[in-house]
């Protein structure tokens, strides 16, 4: 299946740190997946991100880097369109964030927005 945007959406971006941070999950656990970013209903905003390793499905948009792969899946790449995925490593936590362009607004948690 072919995964269509519209003509001014692009695909989620995945900065160099992101695909770093999973070569380094890769080193350490000696297995190297790919990371699934997917959005679900729910959270305290009313969508949120599900964001862990993962296998690719064949609906899957696979954005690659050096062998390393980050997954969108049909359903969430609408509400990813033109979003960043990073990785920072800050004194409250190390994470995968997601810069967002079409969430209206988010929570504190970092992982709800709302459209």
């Amino acid at each position: 299946m072919d995964l269509v945007l519209p003509p001014d959406a692009l695909p989620p971006r995945v900065t160099d740190r992101a695909f770093a941070r999973l070569e380094e999950i890769a080193q350490i656990t000696g297995e190297r997946k790919a990371l699934r970013v997917a959005v679900d209903g729910g959270g305290c905003s009313g969508f949120q991100y599900d964001i862990r390793l993962d296998d690719p499905a064949a609906d899957d948009l696979v954005l690659e880097k050096d062998g390393y792969q980050v997954l969108v899946d049909s359903v969430s790449l609408p509400f990813l369109q033109n979003a960043v995925i990073d990785f920072t490593d800050e004194l409250i936590g190390a994470r995968f964030v997601i810069d967002n362009p079409n969430a209206s607004s988010s929570c504190g948690c970092g992982t709800s927005f709302s459209m």
